[in-house]
């Protein structure tokens, strides 16, 4: 039986854009550092409200692009170019859903009958 090899199997790494282990190792620390961070404004308390719920979702988005460079290698590179129009496509269809759903519960809730 003749083995047959497809171009798209045995050249699956040579396009693909992998990153040095000092990349991963980076991107390790700073997710490590973003969390601390996160964990220490909810258990110290010194930010409180409004300040504290910015703050974590601030660091919550710093630790996205942080994940997406340094370990799904997202970027602006030709390479990347299909990866990262499809992800920014997929996030502006997420939050078209999600805006969509809180826009129309939120229209309900004031426009319901009280009981």
């Amino acid at each position: 039986m003749a083995q047959h090899s497809s171009p798209a199997v045995s050249d699956h790494g040579a396009h693909a854009s992998h990153g040095s282990v000092k990349s991963y190792v980076v991107g390790f620390i700073l997710c490590i550092v973003l969390t601390a961070l996160s964990f220490g404004v909810v258990m110290t308390g010194a930010l409180t409200g409004f300040a504290a719920a910015a703050a974590i979702v601030i660091l919550c988005v710093l630790q996205l692009i942080v994940q997406l460079v340094f370990f799904l290698h997202l970027g602006t590179s030709p390479e990347q170019r299909d990866n990262l129009t499809t992800f920014l496509f997929t996030m502006l269809i997420i939050a078209i859903i999600v805006g969509g759903s809180a826009w129309v519960l939120h229209n309900m809730n004031a426009n319901m009958m009280p009981m």
